[in-house]
């Protein structure tokens, strides 16, 4: 069976999870993926491994799919093997900060006009444009300034970060839709490259639902509500008679019916208090109490066959060593086993969306620093053993 993108070529001159996670998804799909990394130790996602350079667990996930090749781009002779490189690539994936990107040569008006037809994503903390864009940025400042942290926690405690790099993540899917937007109006319309300029801090700004809008008519402040949500209710999280915690999702009036019914108290959706939208968000203390009471008297397994059997949307809280057992997640493919050269067989999250006919595949996990360095300088850039040889005694690679 085919891959989406075999044929496509990608650069992938990036580092901390955003980027380098946009490459690996269109490495997923079958692009053939180039990972330049510093030849001391290698990209920073090998931080965790046993030595330095070596194969950490993040890096053979997240670098799956994709050929190693080593490049110290702070050397001017290393920036022009890009420069040699780029003319065999369709894409370039990069993140490093604006002045960076200027002084290396790097920055989107050179190589637009160097490479006409190539796609380049550019992932940066605040975007290309824009009083800040000069600034650097992590997934903990970018959720930070886009809102995301703000809305995050109890109303009466400070602000919570994800506990995992949600932006991160999200901003390597939308980046990779960027691509694939590019190539295919590049390769189907007969268009050119383009820049694709994303700001780490966008995607969690996109999911910021209705604050926005709400806020520039009615000057409200979309503020912390813990485990609900100001305009969907009921909607929440309970504890369990064994000590557990179950969300509950039942914000529609079909749903609120079916959960009376299933509580002991038909007809709650029809109460004075709960009858339509606003009544229920303004008694939802009430409603959460009722709710909460009935779940508080049952044990996580019985609550969840009792709301499943109603057709009421839950889930327990899901640690990620439920989510290893869980037969769904195994049995529909999310979690996948694969076994590996150094840790044996490993579990790690699969590749997304499922596609019918060309679905993604992992064809070997994070590479050894510097494995495709003859493949690419050799073969592909036509360097001389000798050559290579010099290079790497120089530093460069």
């Amino acid at each position: 069976m085919s891959l989406a993108l075999e044929g496509i070529r990608v650069l992938d001159m990036s580092s901390i999870i955003a980027a380098p996670v946009a490459a690996t998804t269109l490495g997923d799909f079958g692009a053939e993926v180039i990972k330049i990394e510093d030849p001391a130790e290698g990209d920073f996602m090998r931080r965790n491994a046993p030595e330095p350079g070596g194969r950490s667990l993040q890096w053979v996930q997240d670098a799956r799919n994709k050929t190693s090749i080593t490049l110290n781009l702070r050397k001017a002779e290393a920036r022009e093997i890009v420069h040699q490189m780029l003319p065999h690539f369709d894409v370039l994936v990069t993140n490093f900060r604006p002045p960076t990107l200027r002084r290396w040569g790097f920055d989107p008006d050179s190589i637009r006009k160097r490479y006409p037809r190539l796609v380049a994503l550019y992932v940066t903390g605040y975007g290309l444009t824009g009083p800040y864009a000069d600034r650097g940025a992590f997934d903990r400042i970018a959720s930070a300034f886009s809102g995301l942290t703000y809305v995050s926690g109890e109303p009466d405690r400070p602000p919570m970060r994800s506990g995992y790099a949600v932006i991160d993540y999200m901003g390597a899917y939308v980046g990779a839709f960027g691509v694939v937007t590019a190539l295919y109006e590049r390769d189907q319309h007969s268009g050119t490259g383009q820049i694709i300029d994303l700001g780490l801090y966008e995607p969690g700004f996109r999911a910021s639902e209705d604050a926005l809008i709400d806020y520039s008519v009615s000057g409200k402040i979309r503020e912390r509500t813990g485990n609900t949500n100001p305009h969907v209710v009921p909607a929440a999280d309970y504890d369990t008679a064994d000590g557990k915690r179950l969300s509950i999702h039942a914000g529609t009036r079909p749903l609120l019916a079916r959960l009376g019914t299933l509580i002991g108290r038909p007809g709650l959706g029809d109460e004075a208090e709960f009858a339509d939208q606003k009544t229920r968000v303004k008694n939802q203390e009430r409603l959460y109490s009722i709710i909460g009471a009935w779940v508080a008297a049952r044990p996580l397994e019985q609550a969840m066959r009792e709301l499943v059997g109603a057709d009421i949307p839950a889930s327990p809280l899901m640690s990620i060593a439920d989510i290893a057992e869980d037969p769904h997640f195994r049995e529909r493919g999310t979690v996948m086993p694969v076994q590996d050269e150094q840790y044996g067989s490993v579990l790690m999250s699969a590749p997304i969306p499922r596609m019918s006919e060309t679905p993604a595949s992992v064809r070997w996990l994070g590479p050894e620093l510097g494995s495709g360095n003859k493949a690419v300088y050799g073969d592909m850039l036509g360097m001389s053993e000798a050559h290579i040889a010099n290079l790497k005694k120089a530093d460069i690679i």
